[in-house]
């Protein structure tokens, strides 16, 4: 079967579609005939090289989150799994190929009406923007900032914070259409990527969810108010500085916290209730997904280059 590797880390020029054998589904497994792959910044960050400490090497398997129909079952797995159309979750591997395996707990039956380009744009999105506001101890009328929203976790982030009853949702982007884009999907003040603009904006905020990190990250910390919560929840711009802690020592006497956060620390029970539900709110249309392009896998170089480049509206998925 085709699969997209990682030749070389560094510029999506490493990424290689490679022949490699149909993978076979192990006790407690089954394998998917795989309809949408979702591209995600945790595949980025991985292909970069960033991650590369915590055991990730040259010949990687990229992809975490596919739909499909289940084709086989490994043993232990009730065999009515077969021919179910599902949203699978595969670890940090094996996602970008025409054929992959997940543990039977990591997968979902997808509802009627939901599509599998849906499904791969909402599944680890959803579940992240859910929980990193549930951290941030969110209530409504309080004001949010959400850095980074153009992305998947972004935009449903977005609309989580205004369907809870937020005083104010904030965003920061790149562009007034993407602005306007955000706005249409609950938004309240756009601000540039620097915090800056939106004279109406709140001054401060007592929710900040934070999907870039990079070097303008204290900028933000400095837009909280009193008993202020930052979440970070990615790193798609890069590190933050290594004494940003500082800014929460200068600002002891406004009870500041930061934290981060990653679905892995969820069970799965937890997480598979959130994400059943938000499906079934996508599929009456009260959740909406963005994709911004539908591609082949052989061009996952080219979604790649489009997640550098900063291009990218909502989710591209890979179709084998």
């Amino acid at each position: 079967m085709k699969a997209v590797v990682i030749r070389a880390f560094g510029d999506p020029a490493g990424l290689e579609v490679v022949e490699v054998p149909a993978p076979v589904p192990a006790p407690g497994q089954v394998r998917i005939a795989t309809e949408a792959i979702g591209v995600g910044g945790v595949d980025v960050v991985i292909r970069r090289g960033v991650l590369a400490a915590h055991g990730f090497r040259e010949g990687h398997l990229l992809g975490s989150e596919v739909a499909g129909r289940v084709t086989a079952v490994g043993d232990g797995v009730d065999a009515s799994w077969t021919g179910r159309r599902v949203w699978a979750y595969t670890g940090l591997s094996g996602g970008y190929a025409e054929q992959t395996v997940a543990a039977v707990e990591d997968v979902l039956v997808l509802p009627d009406g939901l599509t599998g380009t849906d499904a791969v744009t909402l599944g680890g999105s959803g579940v992240v923007a859910h929980f990193a506001l549930e951290r941030g101890r969110f209530a409504p009328g309080e004001t949010v900032l959400v850095r980074g929203a153009a992305g998947s976790i972004g935009i449903t982030a977005v609309q989580l914070a205004a369907g809870g009853g937020a005083g104010a949702v904030a965003v920061t982007t790149s562009s007034a259409e993407r602005g306007a884009r955000l706005r249409s999907l609950g938004a309240t003040d756009v601000l540039d990527r620097s915090g800056e603009g939106g004279p109406d904006a709140p001054a401060g905020f007592d929710v900040v969810i934070d999907v870039v990190g990079g070097p303008l990250l204290p900028l933000f910390l400095d837009r909280l108010n009193a008993n202020g919560r930052y979440v970070a929840v990615g790193v798609v711009g890069g590190q933050p500085p290594a004494d940003f802690g500082m800014r929460l020592m200068d600002a002891f006497r406004r009870s500041l916290s930061f934290s981060t956060f990653s679905s892995d620390t969820v069970p799965g029970p937890g997480r598979q209730a959130v994400r059943s539900s938000q499906f079934a709110d996508a599929a009456r249309g009260d959740l909406r997904t963005v994709v911004h392009e539908v591609l082949p896998l052989d061009q996952a170089e080219r979604a790649h280059r489009a997640m550098d480049e900063g291009k990218v509206f909502g989710r591209i998925v890979l179709t084998p």
